[in-house]
């Protein structure tokens, strides 16, 4: 379990607010409006209502004492720089804050942030990636060139064992687990024979998985 401090709570700082919740952590959360505050009330440790720009009320909430300070501001990208800031300033310990813009980004790293985190472009990519094809089902992006994809198992590979197919050597990917019926089964061995009516998880560079699966 982890303290976390959550600043702007619009609707990503709110479904921030309530995974955390439900992943156990314990959540201050802050935000200038008592409307915001008020919404994710049940979700949180704590809330605060306050100008997070502000240094004398930022002191008051010892960023210090925090594992995480989140900056979910949106829609102020001068009170998510000066946040950003502050939060430095004042001793915070990691500080995760979100981007709008590719430029935004630029700006939060060079001001205090340790992570930047891009929910509308990765959510786009993901969009893309996931209904340009029929038969991805998930996508997790690692970097820029490693992916993790949830993908049908090609009809070439039904009955056919992982040490047979040799996929490894011959594609470049590793097979991490195979999913069927909701239900995931991460212990994969050589012998493992796969179904058409199954989805495997891929581990891989994006180029190798592209090329195997012909996305």
């Amino acid at each position: 379990m982890k303290s976390i401090l959550l600043i702007g709570l619009g609707r990503f700082g709110r479904h921030v607010a309530m995974k955390l919740h439900d992943l156990g952590h314990e959540v201050l959360a802050v935000d200038k409006k008592e409307s915001c505050v008020d919404a994710v009330l049940p979700y949180v440790t704590g809330a605060q209502i306050g100008d997070s720009t502000e240094e004398e009320f930022m002191t008051s909430l010892g960023v210090r004492n925090f594992d995480v300070c989140i900056v979910a501001i949106g829609d102020d990208f001068q009170g998510s720089l000066e946040t950003t800031s502050l939060l430095k300033e004042l001793g915070a310990a990691f500080v995760v804050s979100r981007a709008a813009r590719d430029v935004h980004a630029k700006f939060l790293l060079k001001n205090g942030a340790d992570e930047v985190v891009y929910p509308e472009k990765q959510l786009a990519f993901w969009t893309a990636i996931r209904y340009s094809s029929d038969h991805i089902f998930d996508y997790i992006e690692l970097d820029e060139d490693y992916a993790i994809f949830e993908i049908g198992v090609p009809s070439a590979w039904v009955g056919r064992t992982i040490g047979r197919l040799d996929i490894r050597r011959t594609h470049g990917i590793n097979i991490m687990a195979t999913k069927k019926y909701g239900k995931m089964n991460m212990n994969i061995t050589a012998d493992y024979v796969f179904s058409e009516d199954e989805t495997i998880l891929v581990l891989g560079k994006n180029k190798e998985i592209q090329k195997c699966f012909r996305i």
